[in-house]
């Protein structure tokens, strides 16, 4: 971790979940940056530790290797579940987090490979969020279905770090950036600059916005895609063909009351591909949308 004295107050920074993490504090004092610096890292670590499918052991290591059995859970994993079921509803099951076996078909890793049809139809046979059965204290998969919270988790904890801070220091602004994922509970009156990346030249800003209070989230295929025969295939799969979305935006950024419902429409206007923006402005927020 690090912390950095800035004109308008601390910038502090450490890496979890895969992503640079920054907590921009308008406070005075370094002690009570540090401590916010602290929560922040320690809230990020244990969501990540706790909802991460990679960590051996943990709730979802267990629901993925249940093969068949039940899982007791407690009420922030039904909290994630439930929010998770109410995002494949809406998305008319396009939002599905138990798509890991075709997530892992596809490989952004520079092969450049398309997987066989054949694979493709054998992953789909595990994928449903319509087939695990719910309770308030247990889930039941079948067995070879597994699930993954990386498309709400990140948004998941910015809001639970912002929220924190926001009931111990309720008059101070803070804001929260985790890997591009935001939230600014307490109103700044200035408010605080953030940029957003431009898709056709990563790590410069295209757009600057203020943020005086709310949340930001974005969703895009800028760093993980692959080409193949001059086709360019995008890392969002759609859960019901197999494939990566047609015609998806290279980014999309939405601005919302909470991190969560950013996040959640931002990847759902992804996943309506050409349909997009239209989609985001039914929802009545504010957006920008980037496609190549």
């Amino acid at each position: 971790m690090s912390l950095q004295t800035r004109p308008w107050g601390f910038l502090g920074s450490f890496n979890a979940m895969a992503s640079p993490c920054e907590l921009l504090m308008a406070v005075n004092d370094e002690h009570v940056a540090r401590q916010m610096l602290n929560i922040a890292y320690d809230e990020a670590k244990r969501i990540e530790h706790k909802f991460s499918r990679f960590i051996e052991g943990n709730v979802v290591w267990q629901l993925n290797h249940a093969q068949g059995d039940t899982t007791v859970i407690d009420a922030e994993t039904l909290h994630l579940f439930t929010f998770a079921k109410q995002c494949f509803q809406l998305s008319e099951a396009a939002f599905d987090i138990s798509a890991c076996p075709l997530m892992a078909l596809w490989r952004f890793d520079g092969s450049h490979c398309v997987p066989l049809q054949t694979e493709i139809d054998k992953a789909l046979d595990q994928v449903g969020f319509e087939r695990i059965t719910l309770t308030n204290t247990s889930v039941h998969m079948p067995a070879g279905m597994s699930v993954d919270f990386g498309g709400i988790g990140k948004e998941y904890a910015v809001d639970r770090t912002a929220n924190i801070l926001a009931q111990r220091w309720p008059d101070t602004s803070v804001l929260v950036n985790f890997g591009g994922d935001i939230a600014c509970p307490v109103s700044k009156a200035d408010g605080w600059q953030v940029g957003i990346e431009n898709p056709q030249k990563l790590d410069n800003a295209a757009a600057l916005l203020t943020i005086r209070q709310g949340a930001l989230a974005t969703s895009g295929n800028t760093r993980r895609y692959i080409e193949v025969n001059g086709k360019r295939y995008g890392h969002i799969i759609n859960p019901q063909n197999g494939y990566p979305i047609e015609q998806a935006p290279l980014s999309v950024t939405v601005l919302a009351p909470n991190c969560v419902m950013a996040g959640m429409l931002a990847t759902m206007s992804m996943l309506k591909g050409p349909d997009a923006e239209a989609f985001l402005q039914q929802q009545g927020v504010d957006f920008k949308v980037f496609r190549g």
